[in-house]
């Protein structure tokens, strides 16, 4: 099931009628007890994690299920009117299990995700680097060139907490702040979707109901 859309905004309003509906959500579907709170606490921290990176966006918040042979698969959904800049990226991002776009997947996902990512242009640099792909999926240039990849030093989630653990006493404070931040406990999956004019993030958490 899906419910139905909340619009939420970067000043916050939206977010009580966001977490009332989380509430209906998990009783709807069975979800009781800790596993409740979990679900609230996840939706609460989603919408303050948005809050706290982006600015100035409309966003439409939704929650939907899919039963699994792992079980019944909560989503809770949040997508932004808002293109990241290349800080704001990295920061959500870094939230995200793998670390990288999900919308760049396919031949047509990374030619998408080197448009969009040109956009972000700070420098003379990027846009002689967006000139060189336009002309190129245009067909105006030769074809023959081989575009470098923008620097991409985002960092996974699930690599950041293995290497954390493996030097628990040497790196205490830091295993202390990552054990500390809900969406890292409680989340089973993060993905992001970073476009054009949207940044969409999906926190998915598995429950036994």
């Amino acid at each position: 099931m899906k419910t139905d859309v909340i619009t939420v905004y970067s000043d916050l309003r939206g977010r009580e009628e966001a977490m009332d509906t989380a509430e209906r959500f998990a009783a709807y579907n069975g979800i009781k007890g800790k596993e409740a709170m979990h679900l609230r606490l996840l939706t609460e921290e989603t919408i303050c994690m948005v809050h706290g990176i982006l600015d100035d966006f409309r966003a439409d918040f939704w929650l939907e299920t899919k039963q699994t042979k792992y079980g019944l698969l909560c989503m809770i959904c949040l997508s932004a009117d808002k293109q990241a800049n290349r800080v704001q990226e990295k920061q959500i991002l870094s939230v995200s299990t793998s670390g990288k776009n999900e919308n760049a997947k396919g031949i047509g996902g990374k030619i998408r995700e080197l448009l969009r990512r040109s956009l972000q242009t700070t420098s003379a640099d990027d846009e002689n680097f967006l000139k060189s792909i336009n002309e190129a999926c245009l067909g105006i240039g030769t074809g023959s060139t081989i575009f470098p990849a923008p620097s991409a030093d985002f960092w996974s989630l699930q690599l950041y907490r293995q290497k954390l653990s493996d030097n628990k006493d040497k790196k205490a404070e830091e295993w202390d702040e990552l054990e500390k931040s809900i969406i890292s406990k409680l989340a089973d999956e993060v993905k992001v979707w970073l476009e054009n004019d949207r940044t969409e993030v999906v926190i998915e958490r598995y429950f036994n109901v």
